[in-house]
């Protein structure tokens, strides 16, 4: 179980993540804050309290992988890359710029501890299938995490990698779907209805555990439970608020793909600092 403290010290990392995302929207003036605020805690979770990785040694063999599936939500990664010490703090305000490494989608062969590139949705869960059969075939003990949005599910070929996963048995594999509810073109049950997406995952042969993805004890127990799951894969339905961290863009399918103006981002910053 977490400590006080260290629950304590997990929110003040993702609040300086937080504030690292809107700084480098803002910086460039575009980008997808919603979907990378609502990820953000599951992320200083896993780069902070759960992952084998080393920054001074990104390509160890034995790390575990992180797939971001939701490309878009790029800023969340670098914020937290940044963090945890893989790319240098000042590079963020390069975010998305024609000759940055740190470009709108992830780029594998620019970036120190990102593992897949990707942006075009859908692909990320065949790519993480490969990594953790990889690890079966050569009986390593790394796992492989996968974030998808819940807009990004209404995409086929997931539920074909989903079918595989569960056929190789990818005990190894641990699909997290940001679950906020929303996409560019507004909630996603109106756009095209995934849910029930716990039950989706369950009848693809998934062990699937539903929680709030902005609580640390929950987010815990779910990856705990995960690494303790044996003969299939793991899908967390993380319940999250899509904008999570500042007022005006919580819940709000508009901030799904803008920058904040001048107004706006002192405000963001001021309610992150508090």
């Amino acid at each position: 179980m977490l400590t006080n403290q260290e629950i304590e010290n997990l929110k003040q990392t993702a609040k300086k993540v937080r504030r690292n995302i809107v700084r480098m929207v803002h910086a460039a003036k575009s980008g997808h804050p919603g979907g990378s605020l609502s990820i953000a805690d599951v992320l200083t979770y896993l780069y902070f309290n759960k992952m084998n990785i080393d920054p001074q040694n990104p390509e160890k063999a034995d790390r575990d992988r992180f797939v971001l599936s939701k490309g878009h939500a790029s800023a969340a990664l670098y914020a937290t890359l940044a963090e945890r010490g893989f790319i240098k703090n000042e590079d963020l305000l390069g975010f998305r710029n024609i000759d940055s490494m740190l470009q709108g989608h992830p780029d594998m062969n620019k970036i120190s501890g990102v593992d897949m590139t990707t942006g075009s949705l859908g692909q990320g869960l065949s790519a993480a299938n490969g990594m953790a059969l990889a690890g079966k075939l050569d009986k390593k003990d790394y796992r492989v995490y996968c974030a998808l949005g819940d807009g990004e599910i209404q995409e086929g070929q997931v539920w074909e990698a989903a079918m595989t996963a569960s056929h190789y048995k990818l005990d190894n594999l641990c699909v997290i779907v940001d679950n906020n509810n929303l996409q560019i073109d507004g909630k996603v049950e109106d756009v095209m209805s995934p849910y029930p997406i716990d039950k989706k995952f369950e009848s693809f042969g998934f062990n699937v555990i539903v929680i709030d993805g902005h609580n640390f004890e929950e987010i815990q127990k779910a990856f705990q439970e995960a690494r303790e799951t044996k003969g299939k894969p793991t899908a967390i339905i993380a319940k999250t608020i899509k904008g999570k961290g500042i007022s005006y863009m919580e819940d709000q399918a508009g901030w799904h793909g803008k920058a904040p103006n001048e107004e706006q981002y002192k405000m963001a910053i001021d309610e992150l600092s508090k």
